[in-house]
Protein backbone atom coordinates (compact mmCIF):
# COMPACT_ATOMS: atom_id res chain seq x y z
CA UNK A 1 0.00 0.00 0.00
CA UNK A 2 3.22 2.70 0.89
CA UNK A 3 4.53 1.51 -2.63
CA UNK A 4 1.12 2.66 -4.18
CA UNK A 5 0.73 5.51 -2.57
CA UNK A 6 4.12 6.36 -3.58
CA UNK A 7 3.41 6.11 -7.08
CA UNK A 8 0.76 8.50 -6.56
CA UNK A 9 2.36 10.84 -5.37
CA UNK A 10 4.99 10.82 -7.75
CA UNK A 11 2.88 10.92 -11.18
CA UNK A 12 3.58 13.66 -12.90
CA UNK A 13 -0.27 15.07 -12.79
CA UNK A 14 -0.02 15.18 -9.17
CA UNK A 15 3.48 17.59 -8.64
CA UNK A 16 1.20 19.54 -11.79
CA UNK A 17 -1.69 19.97 -9.80
CA UNK A 18 0.62 21.01 -6.80
CA UNK A 19 2.25 23.73 -8.25
CA UNK A 20 -0.78 24.73 -9.32
CA UNK A 21 -2.41 25.18 -5.87
CA UNK A 22 0.75 26.78 -4.80
CA UNK A 23 1.08 29.15 -7.81
CA UNK A 24 -2.90 29.65 -7.24
CA UNK A 25 -2.88 30.94 -3.77
CA UNK A 26 -0.10 33.41 -4.76
CA UNK A 27 -2.45 34.65 -7.30
CA UNK A 28 -5.14 35.10 -5.59
CA UNK A 29 -2.65 36.88 -3.16
CA UNK A 30 -1.68 39.23 -6.30
CA UNK A 31 -5.69 39.96 -7.24
CA UNK A 32 -6.72 40.50 -3.65
CA UNK A 33 -4.24 43.49 -3.62
CA UNK A 34 -5.01 44.97 -6.91
CA UNK A 35 -8.47 45.19 -5.97
CA UNK A 36 -8.02 46.60 -2.27
CA UNK A 37 -5.08 48.78 -3.31
CA UNK A 38 -5.91 49.58 -6.42
CA UNK A 39 -9.52 49.17 -8.25
CA UNK A 40 -11.22 50.06 -4.83
CA UNK A 41 -9.91 52.94 -3.57
CA UNK A 42 -11.02 55.00 -6.79
CA UNK A 43 -14.57 53.17 -7.04
CA UNK A 44 -15.05 54.45 -3.65
CA UNK A 45 -14.18 58.10 -4.43
CA UNK A 46 -16.20 57.78 -7.65
CA UNK A 47 -19.40 56.48 -5.24
CA UNK A 48 -18.88 59.75 -2.73
CA UNK A 49 -15.58 58.49 -0.67
CA UNK A 50 -17.23 54.93 0.29
CA UNK A 51 -15.14 51.97 1.79
CA UNK A 52 -17.03 48.66 1.44
CA UNK A 53 -14.84 47.44 3.39
CA UNK A 54 -16.27 49.68 6.07
CA UNK A 55 -20.16 48.38 5.27
CA UNK A 56 -21.48 46.36 7.68
CA UNK A 57 -25.00 46.01 9.68
CA UNK A 58 -24.19 45.58 13.16
CA UNK A 59 -26.81 42.34 15.23
CA UNK A 60 -26.30 43.20 18.77
CA UNK A 61 -28.37 46.42 18.33
CA UNK A 62 -24.99 49.14 19.37
CA UNK A 63 -23.21 51.38 17.16
CA UNK A 64 -19.63 50.96 16.35
CA UNK A 65 -17.49 53.53 14.23
CA UNK A 66 -15.70 51.09 11.90
CA UNK A 67 -14.80 47.64 11.37
CA UNK A 68 -11.98 47.71 13.90
CA UNK A 69 -13.61 48.56 16.76
CA UNK A 70 -16.69 46.42 15.45
CA UNK A 71 -13.94 43.37 15.25
CA UNK A 72 -12.28 44.74 18.71
CA UNK A 73 -15.51 44.45 20.52
CA UNK A 74 -16.23 40.97 18.94
CA UNK A 75 -19.66 42.18 17.99
CA UNK A 76 -21.81 39.69 15.37
CA UNK A 77 -22.13 42.03 12.11
CA UNK A 78 -22.80 41.62 8.73
CA UNK A 79 -19.97 42.16 6.80
CA UNK A 80 -21.57 42.88 2.95
CA UNK A 81 -19.06 45.74 2.69
CA UNK A 82 -16.59 42.98 2.69
CA UNK A 83 -18.44 40.23 0.80
CA UNK A 84 -18.47 43.47 -2.04
CA UNK A 85 -15.19 43.61 -2.35
CA UNK A 86 -14.66 39.32 -2.19
CA UNK A 87 -17.39 39.83 -5.38
CA UNK A 88 -15.60 42.26 -7.17
CA UNK A 89 -12.28 40.51 -6.61
CA UNK A 90 -13.64 37.28 -8.20
CA UNK A 91 -14.74 38.66 -10.86
CA UNK A 92 -11.31 39.90 -11.68
CA UNK A 93 -9.61 37.12 -11.10
CA UNK A 94 -11.88 35.58 -13.15
CA UNK A 95 -11.25 38.00 -15.95
CA UNK A 96 -7.72 38.23 -15.83
CA UNK A 97 -7.73 33.99 -15.71
CA UNK A 98 -9.57 33.96 -19.30
CA UNK A 99 -7.09 36.20 -20.54
CA UNK A 100 -4.56 34.43 -19.41
CA UNK A 101 -5.63 30.79 -20.67
CA UNK A 102 -6.56 32.95 -24.05
CA UNK A 103 -2.98 33.82 -24.40
CA UNK A 104 -1.52 30.77 -23.36
CA UNK A 105 -4.04 29.06 -26.25
CA UNK A 106 -2.75 31.30 -28.97
CA UNK A 107 1.05 31.25 -28.26
CA UNK A 108 0.71 26.97 -27.86
CA UNK A 109 1.79 25.47 -31.01
CA UNK A 110 -0.78 23.97 -33.11
CA UNK A 111 -0.16 20.59 -34.08
CA UNK A 112 -0.22 20.38 -37.83
CA UNK A 113 -2.37 18.27 -39.69
CA UNK A 114 -1.35 14.97 -41.22
CA UNK A 115 -2.13 15.02 -44.93
CA UNK A 116 -4.29 12.14 -45.99
CA UNK A 117 -1.64 9.36 -46.89
CA UNK A 118 -4.77 7.28 -48.71
CA UNK A 119 -8.40 7.60 -50.83
CA UNK A 120 -11.32 5.96 -51.55
CA UNK A 121 -11.81 4.11 -55.25
CA UNK A 122 -14.75 6.10 -56.43
CA UNK A 123 -16.18 2.13 -58.36
CA UNK A 124 -14.90 -0.25 -55.25
CA UNK A 125 -14.61 2.12 -51.74
CA UNK A 126 -11.97 0.39 -51.35
CA UNK A 127 -8.81 2.28 -49.44
CA UNK A 128 -6.06 3.21 -51.79
CA UNK A 129 -2.80 5.80 -51.32
CA UNK A 130 -3.25 9.06 -53.05
CA UNK A 131 -0.59 8.55 -55.52
CA UNK A 132 -1.93 5.40 -56.99
CA UNK A 133 -3.64 6.14 -60.53
CA UNK A 134 -5.34 2.66 -60.83
CA UNK A 135 -7.23 0.63 -57.97
CA UNK A 136 -5.00 -2.21 -57.08
CA UNK A 137 -8.67 -3.88 -56.18
CA UNK A 138 -10.64 -4.05 -59.50
CA UNK A 139 -8.95 -2.25 -61.72
CA UNK A 140 -10.30 1.33 -61.63
CA UNK A 141 -8.74 3.92 -63.62
CA UNK A 142 -10.68 7.13 -62.87
CA UNK A 143 -9.34 6.88 -58.80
Amino acid sequence: MLEEFKKFLIKGNMVDMAVGFIFGGAFATVIKSLVSNVIMPPVGLLLGGVDFAQLFITLDGKEYATMEALDKAGAPAIKYGQFINDSISFIILGFVMFMMVKAYNKLKEEEPTAEPTEKSCSECAMKIPVAASKCGYCGNISV
